[in-house]
């Protein structure tokens, strides 16, 4: 029996994200599984939001694993969707690991995009008065420690080919990773 692995990211927001998830799906198949990418031919631009939603968790309940780019997206995080899809595998149950191509721990992200150094306010808290998390993770302690209490941790590597979003040096680090602890 084949290893199904569920690839999430935001990714699937490339330009070229069908040749992207080809692409990893190959590299996939070269360590012994069976990538699920979320997108197919038959849905670029063709579904609804629901119809998405509907295919994923499919996937998702379809996989025996799931690996999950957490490259920083459209803000100092993770792509929300990303993060929901991880929290769903991981309340299954299955094992879930994470990539992402920042190696900047989250708090520094967060100082860097919003500052946090004046006399108005403390080291612990960002210009407009709200705690920064410092524990220093790689993202949200949630989504950390979900990937921790599965037995892995966030891959980080600066990636620095194009697309820089699609972290393949990181993907392909967490796959060898997968593919060593679950024995393929």
């Amino acid at each position: 029996m084949t290893i199904k692995v569920y690839l999430a990211g935001p990714d699937v927001f490339l330009r070229d994200a069908l040749e992207v998830g080809k692409r990893k799906c190959a590299l996939c198949r070269d360590y012994g599984v069976e990538g699920l990418f979320p997108l197919d031919e038959n849905s670029q631009g063709n579904e609804k939001g629901v119809d998405i939603f509907e295919a994923n968790v499919s996937f998702i309940r379809r996989a025996d694993a799931g690996l999950f780019n957490l490259s920083p997206f459209r803000g100092v995080s993770a792509d929300a969707g990303t993060v929901f899809e991880l929290g769903y595998m991981y309340a299954q149950g299955k094992p879930v690991y994470g990539y992402s191509n920042e190696t900047a721990r989250y708090e520094e992200r967060i100082r860097a995009l919003l500052g946090s150094s004046n006399e108005t306010h403390s080291r612990d808290l960002d210009e407009h008065g709200h705690m920064i998390e410092q524990f220093g993770l790689s993202d949200n302690l949630m989504i950390d420690h979900a990937i921790r209490q599965a037995g892995s941790d966030i891959c980080t590597i600066t990636e620095t080919t194009e697309p820089r979003l699609a972290a393949f040096t990181a993907f392909e680090a967490s796959l060898k990773n997968l593919c060593d602890e679950i024995r393929v």
